[in-house]
């Protein structure tokens, strides 16, 4: 976790100072004398649609898949397949896909009002099914301090991406709410698709840290459930 949150702070400390270069900077002058200005360099205006489409690709995706193999080392460290077992690992696959399928619908298509319906939908779900995940594990075995704060990236990941898409989609979820505007209830591929390179890393670090993992977990309970129903 404070490897996340120095990666957060390295992350605006180098927006900042990049901010900071392109406003000119004073340079120090002979006494007597004014302070010599020196002109930025020409750039090309700043694209925010561009920035927060990167910011999406290459940090809050990333910090989702972290923070589940963070989560899924939590529950091995509980001795999950002795305690909630079969049925919480169950909840986690749960969640795993209400996650993906708006990951996924994000990546391939269009964004428009019923991808956005999805994603809304999506993320509602996540929750409900998080509340009740962790409703029964508390019950029957330790959630430690270091779990709970795995679970806050967990929540507010999702929330953040749908944020950032509605924004950046935001007379498409104006429509869909009835506030002005014709909802685009087309679904479509996109029309800029995302790099092959990055579409192909992203899916193979998600089946290696999400998918991989959890389908462990399962496989652990539904193994020490067997034993234990043998030895009896």
């Amino acid at each position: 976790m404070r490897a996340l949150l120095l990666l957060g702070t390295s992350l605006a400390g180098l927006a900042l100072y990049r901010a900071g270069r392109t406003r000119g900077a004073r340079r120090a002058a002979p006494a007597g004398r004014a302070p010599v200005v020196i002109a930025p360099a020409e750039t090309a205006p700043m694209d925010v649609t561009e920035v927060t489409r990167n910011f999406l690709m290459g940090f809050v995706l990333p910090l989702w898949l972290a923070a589940g193999i963070a989560d899924w080392i939590c529950h091995r460290a509980t001795d999950i397949e002795h305690t909630t077992g079969t049925k919480e690992s169950l909840m986690h696959l749960a969640m795993l896909v209400e996650a993906a399928i708006p990951v996924l619908a994000g990546m391939f298509l269009e964004v428009t009002s019923p991808v956005l319906a999805l994603m809304l939908a999506a993320f509602l779900l996540h929750e409900a099914t998080a509340l009740w995940d962790v409703s029964y594990a508390v019950t029957r075995r330790e959630v430690t301090p270091i779990e709970q704060h795995v679970h806050s990236f967990l929540e507010m990941v999702p929330l953040m991406a749908v944020s950032f898409l509605s924004v950046l989609h935001w007379p498409q979820l104006r429509a869909l709410f009835g506030f002005g505007g014709r909802p685009d209830w087309s679904i479509r591929r996109k029309r800029r698709k995302l790099p092959v390179g990055y579409v192909a890393t992203m899916l193979s670090l998600m089946a290696a840290l999400e998918w991989g993992p959890y389908l462990e977990e399962l496989w652990r309970d539904v193994r020490a459930s067997s034993k234990a129903q043998a030895g009896r």
